[in-house]
């Protein structure tokens, strides 16, 4: 059983920036394809990002693109996001997941083994 603890989430204005951070407890960390989701309220579950083992796939949903930045630390068992130029759209609260022995990143929900317990994002205009 992997845990992901899920940290950096907050309260910002329009235009401002957040880095959550999922730190995963496994020693095959690098074996896991990873990746953000969120949540908003009254909506349904939505990938943002992900990255692959060794971070040569990485992608990202359309209306992030250019503003948030998936990256990993495979010494430190972490995935981070890097959101910048948040808009209250943005608001949700997100998610990281875990995909063993994954070789491409999934944007289904389905695919990931793992989910840590989420935090919470607002972004105010």
């Amino acid at each position: 059983q992997v845990q992901l603890v899920t940290s950096g989430g907050g309260k910002v204005q329009a235009g401002g920036s957040l880095r959550l951070s999922c730190v995963a407890s496994t020693r095959t960390f690098s074996t896991y394809a990873m990746a953000w989701f969120r949540q908003a309220p009254g909506k349904e579950r939505e990938f943002v990002a992900g990255i692959s083992r060794n971070a040569y796939n990485i992608g990202y949903i359309n209306s992030v693109k250019g503003r948030f930045t998936i990256s990993r630390d495979n010494a430190k068992n972490t995935v981070y996001l890097q959101m910048n130029r948040l808009k209250p759209e943005d608001t949700a609260v997100y998610l990281c997941a875990a995909d063993y022995g994954a070789t491409i990143v999934s944007p289904a929900e389905d695919d990931y083994d793992y989910w840590g317990q989420g935090t919470q994002v607002t972004v105010s205009s």
